[in-house]
């Protein structure tokens, strides 16, 4: 079986305004490194539109109700200093927690050995009842409950890659013994949660840290070291993936020094607890990335992986 990939076109309409870093030109540069020929078997798929029930099931309702109410016909509406949607923003929001649903089907199902979804506005900094960071709801933790709720997983984890904490899916997971969250990131950053000592109620929240200017070996350390031993006592049913870029050393917005080999690195050692844990069962979901060039080599490295290739 071959992975498969869901994005949609509408997730390049999302505009938060001239200047802004996540904008649609990040989307175009993932879209055209996997039109090349080493991904000619990639099963391609149009995301579909998530369910409003879906969204619930991490977020409060009148949150989630007030997000679409916010969405305006016409120019833009601010939600917080860095989060800004347009007209199209309702629709690409729909859609790209729709994909990570709908790859979660698919590999649980086995209609695909795993998935990478690449949708825009990105999901791990959003919180119950707060967007933040770009993101507007957590596609990831959406597709994590979703896989319970549609397929009686019992354990479900999130391993997270992004230069900056995953706040939104801590949140949402740390009350729940049976979510997994695990993340490297730079400390400090944006947006200050993520300290070791946040553990959850079940050792089941795993932080490591890396400070400004590590690179290469502190990461992989870190995921050696820390986080992959905790996933693999964790043993998921299904393992997903924040897949943000923005730890490569090109990247404008933190101040890490990794390069597109790691991605691929830690692609596979995170393929590896899978097939040992979870039949294989991985859906990736892209999150942060900024600097074009650097992103779109990072996914390119993080899609073969991902092939076994």
């Amino acid at each position: 079986m071959a992975p498969v990939f869901l994005t949609h076109p509408i997730c390049l309409e999302h505009d938060p305004g001239p200047g802004h870093p996540e904008s649609r030109a990040r989307l175009e540069a993932v879209l055209t490194a996997l039109e090349a020929e080493p991904f000619s078997g990639l099963v391609r798929r149009h995301a579909p539109r998530a369910a409003l029930a879906q969204f619930a099931l991490v977020h409060d309702q009148a949150y989630v109700d007030d997000i679409f109410a916010a969405i305006p016909t016409m120019g833009y509406a601010r939600l917080d200093p860095d989060t800004i949607v347009s007209p199209s923003s309702g629709e690409a929001a729909l859609r790209a927690a729709g994909a990570v649903c709908a790859a979660v089907d698919a590999v649980v199902a086995g209609g695909a050995s795993n998935a990478f979804c690449a949708g825009r506005p990105p999901g791990h900094h959003a919180e119950p009842a707060r967007a933040m960071g770009f993101c507007l709801f957590n596609n990831v933790a959406i597709g994590a409950v979703h896989a319970r709720q549609a397929h009686g997983l019992g354990r479900v984890a999130v391993v997270d890659f992004d230069v900056h904490h995953g706040n939104g899916t801590q949140a949402m997971f740390e009350d729940d013994a049976n979510l997994f969250y695990g993340s490297t990131h730079q400390w400090p950053n944006y947006p200050g949660t993520g300290d070791p000592s946040e553990r959850g109620v079940a050792g089941n929240i795993v932080n490591a840290t890396l400070r400004p200017g590590e690179g290469s070996a502190e990461f992989r350390a870190a995921m050696t070291e820390v986080v992959l031993p905790k996933l693999r006592a964790f043993r998921p049913d299904l393992l997903m993936i924040s897949a943000g870029f923005d730890a490569h050393r090109d990247d404008p917005l933190a101040q890490l020094n990794l390069v597109t080999d790691d991605f691929a690195w830690v692609t596979d050692r995170l393929m590896e607890v899978a097939a040992e844990s979870c039949a294989g069962r991985v859906v990736s979901v892209l999150e942060g990335g900024y600097n074009l060039d650097a992103l779109a080599a990072g996914v390119a490295a993080h899609v073969r992986a991902l092939m076994g290739s």
